[in-house]
């Protein structure tokens, strides 16, 4: 499976994964709205997710994934997909703001940068060291007006800030790994691996049946067709083309996007702070992308030097 020619574009695939990846916080909206449970519908999401992707696979005639595969992958997926997702909607549904949790997993570009320097060779400039700072910043100028207003517990924070460190593992682990297996391969196991886990704590917890109204289905479709096809399978081909601190920066402009889809759905509207915010972010964006192509150009003229 390969992408789109227009989404190899460096460009347009960085901006095509920061719209479809904010979806996926108006999908959990959505789903609150119906007052559906997080664990249902994940489970729900997961398992029609692999359902259509394994007959894909069969149509295409992709050959099946060896078993190698299938553990690099498991490792991957479990980290990247239900532990981090289910954690975050967890700990949002215990009461801490969704401006908060985003504010939290904005730490990952710094903590990914960090162990990419070290473990995957993934040269860090200052110039993007400033931009990470710039996003965060931004990050956190788009949600102070959760902060303060929570009544969570604070056991509840913990959720959230593991969900982050999953999903910062499984994305230096990706990297680290560098699997051969498709595009279509990969999200198709990592698909099989979350219903499985999903799937089972749904039937352990009683919170496996899946309401009939049409609000929880039309949360469990827009969740499967923009956050997983859409926003996982764009995360995924940016983390192998333009590496983990790349990737992990670009969800700075979650919040600030997420902040523009709520106004396009629900007529919630935008704050001049927001606004800052979104600037601030993408300014800081800006640098870091600007900093990787110095990178690749620095590691060019010492690959034609060797």
């Amino acid at each position: 499976m390969q992408l789109p020619v227009r989404l190899r574009s460096p460009i347009v695939a960085d901006a095509a994964m920061v719209v479809t990846w904010s979806s996926g916080f108006i999908g959990a909206e959505l789903s609150s709205r119906a007052e559906a449970d997080p664990l249902t519908v994940l489970g729900w999401r997961f398992a029609l997710l692999a359902a259509l992707l394994v007959v894909v696979t069969r149509i295409r005639r992709v050959p099946w994934p060896s078993l190698a595969a299938w553990r690099r992958q498991t490792a991957i997926g479990v980290l990247c997909q239900p532990a981090y997702l289910l954690l975050v909607f967890e700990g949002v549904r215990h009461g801490v703001p969704g401006g908060t949790a985003a504010l939290i997993a904005a730490v990952q570009p710094l903590l990914v940068a960090t162990v990419a320097g070290r473990l995957l060779g993934e040269f860090t400039t200052p110039r993007m060291w400033i931009g990470m700072a710039l996003g965060l910043v931004g990050v956190a100028v788009v949600v102070s007006g959760d902060l303060g207003s929570s009544t969570a517990p604070a056991w509840a924070y913990l959720l959230p800030t593991v969900g982050m460190l999953c999903l910062a593992s499984g994305t230096v682990l990706e990297r680290r790994l560098r699997p051969p297996e498709s595009i279509l391969e990969t999200i198709m196991m990592q698909a099989v691996v979350s219903a499985v886990v999903l799937s089972t704590l749904a039937v352990v917890f009683g919170r496996a049946s899946a309401p009939s109204s049409w609000g929880f289905w039309g949360a469990v479709l827009w969740l499967l067709v923009l956050a997983s096809l859409g926003g996982y399978v764009m995360y995924v081909h940016v983390a192998r083309t333009q590496g983990a601190t790349v990737v992990s920066t670009l969800l700075y402009l979650t919040p600030p996007t997420t902040m523009l889809w709520v106004y396009l759905m629900f007529g919630v509207p935008v704050t001049l702070v927001g606004l800052v915010g979104l600037a601030i972010s993408a300014v800081g964006v800006g640098l870091v992308l600007h900093g990787r192509s110095v990178r690749e150009r620095v590691r060019e003229m010492a690959l034609r030097r060797t």
